[in-house]
């Protein structure tokens, strides 16, 4: 069978109209819109069953501690191990006061007097060290002392007051031993009991107290005219050279600071006598 052919010059089928050709394009707009809508709710809402969306994930920051450098541990001195123990004792009933670190270990040390024909001074360290001295003096008034360090080197030193003159001892290299004068005698301040002077005391100079012999005289208008003579011990402290005589006071009242100093055993704010040191007990 055979299929006729158009005759050449035959009109062309009628085109597609206009408006079904809108429809399509708005209904597939449509079918987009919907598709997409159904997508984004399946990645975002879609419930337990929704594929996970993949998303391009920022790693997180990763903080690294900062580095240190190693400690160095500080430097430190080990403190002194103070004089060495030993097996001496403190006589019984003897006047036992707390006093300053005598030994150089950083703990308070004590002072003790004991009574009686021997009557003794002596320092007993915190380490355990017990080391004395028999006070060697014709006095019968009993005894006081104090314990202090003196000059820029700090060396300790005991002051015992016996009322008619003072003793001066070192206490370095934990032992008690009596300053000497340049007679290589032991030293000795009077306590206006020959005339030579009044009292002991300690003044301040250049940071260090600086010990001093002090003499108080009366005039005729019942003033005083103070005295003070410095006295510098050796590298060990056990013994003594007098400096110049120089006067700190005059016309100064019987209560005047500077006169009941003159007449006391003191050193710095310690005061024999006072609960700063021992006494001799009766």
């Amino acid at each position: 069978m055979t299929t006729p052919i158009p005759p050449t010059g035959a009109p062309e089928p009628p085109a597609e109209p206009p408006n079904r050709r809108r429809d399509w394009t708005i209904a597939l707009v449509v079918l987009l819109v919907a598709a997409v809508g159904v997508i984004v709710y399946l990645l975002v809402d879609g419930g337990d069953d929704a594929v996970p969306a993949a998303s391009a994930t920022t790693p997180a920051a990763t903080t690294t501690a900062p580095q240190t450098e190693p400690s160095t541990p500080a430097t430190t001195t080990a403190p002194a191990a103070g004089c060495t123990p030993n097996d001496a004792t403190v006589p019984a009933g003897a006047d036992v006061v707390t006093v300053i670190d005598v030994d150089g270990d950083g703990r308070p040390d004590e002072a003790w007097l004991s009574g009686g024909a021997s009557r003794t001074f002596g320092i007993t360290t915190a380490s355990g060290a017990t080391f004395s001295t028999t006070i060697e003096s014709a006095s019968p008034i009993p005894a006081s002392a104090i314990v202090q360090r003196v000059q820029t080197d700090e060396i300790p030193i005991a002051l015992v007051d016996l009322g008619r003159e003072a003793l001066v001892y070192s206490l370095a290299d934990c032992a008690v031993t009596p300053v000497a004068n340049a007679q290589g005698q032991p030293y000795t301040f009077d306590r206006g009991f020959a005339g030579e002077g009044t009292g002991v005391g300690c003044t301040q100079d250049g940071g260090a107290l600086r010990l001093a012999g002090l003499d108080a005289v009366a005039g005729a208008d019942e003033t005083y005219t103070v005295t003070r003579t410095f006295v510098d011990l050796g590298a060990d402290g056990r013994d003594a050279t007098n400096g110049s005589p120089e006067q700190v006071a005059t016309g100064a009242a019987a209560d005047d600071p500077v006169v009941t100093t003159a007449q006391e055993v003191s050193c710095g704010d310690l005061v024999a006598g006072s609960d700063a040191g021992p006494v001799e007990p009766q």
